[in-house]
């Protein structure tokens, strides 16, 4: 489906499935030939997406993806009605939903992750505040982005704001299950200390975006609060990665990281920190992170054999299983004794890796695997990439 209702011509769909293609086996260069040919048709959005990840720079990729927006405002206005993105009209809250509008909004996801590359964060926020305007059920995931993309742009109080709104459930739409205008209100945040039943709830439902992004808005606005270490144990409880990553001083990611995961994950940690870590490299956030006894007791991990009860002195101090990179031993002599028992869980994390490899490269699913695929997409310079958990 094209833009704004108009259908894609076939030519032009089948060459951007062949560049697309092109794209995903790491031949970039090979796609350009195929992408030019799609973008012949206006209503082909998704090829000017592509093509954006592969120019040979970043502003130039920014302008092609503004082209494309102004293009696509301007269709879905003639397809739906001039007024469909004011406020107040029918379609506001219905993006994506309605299927004319995606290759609209995977312009703007993609426009998120160029101005955010090239350190342009009140861009990348402001496109992210207007997608969640028109879709605030955030089906494209854009609210685990924004608190940290916030924080880089200096918008401390905003980014606790946004927070706040979307770790309170009583604060969402029960219809959406989510807050007005996506959480984007951006109203005073709150100070106040937070009770023992909200910590407990927050800690069995949240993930690491919007916990961190509250723990470190806070210590930004008004110091070493207790508001702030609260966030900050939760933070560190639901996902000690993250800051078992920054107290060892380990060097921030260089990518996002297109593996399988589950929440509150390395692999999502590992992505939290390629958007955030300079932010908790400061000296004093660094030191304020690290002197928090409770959070040490969540970062520092304790021997995964049973009966052994040897725990980390040092963050980071003992090495994962380099199979499944999901549990930790204090010595070799821990995890030998160990691998019996870990094993069956330790191979199917590994087939499962294998089986996305696999698919990412175009290869057979391997038939031994009884394993269920979710696809989502992601960005990368070569183009747009699917990832299939």
């Amino acid at each position: 489906m094209g833009l704004g209702g108009g259908m894609v011509s076939k030519e032009s769909a089948r060459n951007l499935d062949i560049a697309e293609d092109l794209c995903n086996r790491r031949k970039p260069e090979q796609a350009l030939p195929y992408l030019f040919k799609a973008m012949e048709d206006p209503n082909n959005l998704d090829a000017y997406v592509q093509m954006a990840f592969l120019m040979p720079t970043i502003g130039e990729g920014i302008k092609l993806l503004e082209k494309a927006e102004a293009d696509g405002r301007a269709i879905l206005k003639r397809y739906f009605s001039p007024t469909c993105f004011d406020d107040g009209n029918e379609y506001i809250g219905q993006f994506w939903t309605l299927l004319e509008t995606r290759p609209y909004m995977r312009v703007l996801q993609a426009m998120v992750r160029l101005a955010f590359e090239n350190k342009d964060y009140n861009k990348s926020a402001a496109t992210m505040i207007e997608m969640l305007r028109l879709c605030p059920a955030d089906n494209l995931g854009q609210r685990d982005w924004l608190g940290s993309v916030l924080l880089q742009a200096g918008r401390n109080a905003d980014a606790l704001s946004f927070a706040q709104v979307w770790l309170d459930p009583t604060r969402r739409d029960p219809d959406t299950c989510s807050p007005p205008r996506g959480g984007c209100t951006f109203e005073p945040p709150s100070q106040a200390t937070l009770t023992k039943e909200f910590i407990e709830q927050t800690k069995k439902r949240s993930d690491e975006s919007m916990v961190y992004t509250a723990a470190l808005a806070a210590f930004k606005l008004w110091g070493d609060c207790e508001l702030a270490r609260q966030y900050l144990r939760i933070a560190a409880y639901v996902n000690p990665f993250v800051l078992a990553k920054i107290l060892a001083k380990v060097e921030r990611p260089k990518s996002l990281n297109n593996t399988p995961r589950s929440l509150n994950s390395p692999e999502s940690a590992h992505d939290y920190l390629w958007l955030a870590q300079n932010l908790w490299m400061a000296p004093d956030v660094w030191e304020w992170a690290n002197s928090d006894a409770e959070v040490k007791s969540y970062v520092l991990k304790k021997c995964s054999r049973r009966g052994c009860n040897n725990r980390e002195v040092r963050v980071a101090e003992f090495k994962r299983c380099a199979g499944c990179k999901e549990v930790v031993y204090c010595g070799q002599a821990c995890q030998k004794e160990d691998w019996k028992s870990h094993k069956p869980a330790c191979k199917a994390r590994q087939q499962s890796k294998a089986m996305y490899k696999a698919m990412l490269f175009g290869k057979s699913r391997p038939h031994d695997e009884d394993v269920p695929i979710v696809a989502s997409t992601d960005f990368t310079s070569a183009g747009i990439t699917t990832n299939f958990h």
